[in-house]
């Protein structure tokens, strides 16, 4: 449970420091924070990387506050969730670099699928609900980082997927760097 503690805080600090993707549109905000929840769930299981990542948005909510209405920590968790839980399942299977690799590719992959349909049909939907803007302002957010985003679908298509897929990549790339230096630490 410490070592859950630990990496939650961890995670939510790194969430501290986000920033915007050019291309992107401006509420969708790289950051580093589910490095922690990753490595969780690589050394103490799966389940563990998901509580990790709900603490985080917890945390970030009551102490950063929101300026989604709470919809950006609620993605963040569901995406986070389904991308760690993915990775750290395939490497329970058998702890070593080949099953890590796999199980980020795939956890990538899913995240990136699972992140066309919540946005689709209920993130970005609620979202405007919850800011009381019509969807038209947000495809406008979209539009003016990338003239491609023209309407909903093209918001999934050319915003969100590709931003998914590309935070999936790094955080798989960092995880991959400093997951052999972390892990005596981890399982200590």
């Amino acid at each position: 449970m410490v070592k859950i503690s630990v990496l939650s805080v961890i995670a939510f600090i790194i969430m501290l420091f986000e920033v915007s993707v050019p291309l992107f549109p401006g509420f969708l905000k790289m950051d580093l924070s589910d490095v922690p929840p990753l490595l969780g769930a690589f050394a103490l299981g799966p389940l563990a990387g998901v509580v990790i990542e709900l603490i985080k948005n917890l945390l970030h909510v009551v102490i950063r506050g929101t300026y989604t209405a709470a919809v950006g920590e609620l993605s963040n968790f569901i995406l986070g969730a389904i991308f760690v839980f993915t990775a750290g399942s395939i490497y329970i299977i058998k702890k070593d670099k080949k099953h890590a690799i796999i199980g980020m590719l795939v956890g990538t992959i899913l995240m990136s699928l699972a992140g066309i349909l919540t946005n689709y049909y209920i993130i970005i939907p609620f979202y405007t609900k919850a800011m009381g803007l019509p969807l038209n302002t947000i495809i406008e957010m979209g539009t003016v980082a990338n003239p491609r985003i023209i309407d909903l679908k093209t918001m999934i298509i050319y915003g969100v997927t590709p931003f998914n897929i590309i935070k999936g990549t790094v955080i798989s790339v960092v995880v991959s760097i400093i997951y052999k230096k972390l892990s005596p630490i981890l399982h200590n």
